[in-house]
């Protein structure tokens, strides 16, 4: 079930209120203008992963608990079964499933994603966006075309990346059927 944003607004609304925060100090830990964060926390707008972890970092909770409500309560073992995962927007068209949102104090996010392909964006420049930490994608089935501080890397099946997330980067399908990947982002300061 795709979580639903004008739930997600109120939470965001909610804490930052509680935590005591103007919403410029949010948008701006978030690297984004008070008008997209007023669309964020009005529930007109959805943003990418990126901003949303920001906007959950800046308030003190963890990203699933902005995104659903529910708190994460294990600490030592979670199993996701096959297509269970807790499905998370990141950016428009790719589908992204949380495969450890129960487990409490995670040093990283593990997502399964299916990009779709889209003939249009194969000759354009890709989408950029930042994020704190690392990041290692795995591709599991077709093409992906990643950019990544200035240059441009094509993944097949078996092929892995890992980066810097904190310098701009982007990802595409290219190969007709889309391509599915899974993304493991770290969060910088836990993993030293």
């Amino acid at each position: 079930m795709e979580p639903d944003i004008s739930e997600i607004a109120e939470r965001i609304r909610t804490m930052r209120e509680l935590c005591g925060f103007e919403p410029g100090e949010v948008a701006d830990y978030a690297g984004i203008t008070l008008e997209e964060y007023h669309g964020l926390e009005n529930g007109k707008s959805d943003f990418p992963f990126a901003y949303m972890y920001k906007v959950a970092e800046k308030l003190g909770i963890d990203i699933v608990e902005l995104i659903t409500g529910i708190n994460p309560h294990l600490g030592e073992c979670t199993v996701v079964r096959a297509g269970d995962g807790v499905p998370m927007k990141r950016r428009a068209g790719f589908e992204y499933q949380h495969l450890a949102a129960n487990f409490k104090n995670r040093i990283a996010v593990p997502l399964y994603v299916e990009a779709p392909y889209d003939a249009d964006t194969v000759d354009r420049p890709i989408e950029l966006s930042t994020h704190e930490g690392q990041e290692f994608d795995y591709v599991l089935t077709g093409s992906l075309r990643l950019a990544h501080d200035g240059r441009t890397i094509d993944l097949g099946p078996g092929d892995s990346v890992y980066y810097d997330s904190g310098k701009e980067h982007g990802m595409i399908a290219t190969s007709e059927g889309g391509c599915t990947f899974l993304a493991i982002v770290l969060r910088r300061g836990l993993y030293r």
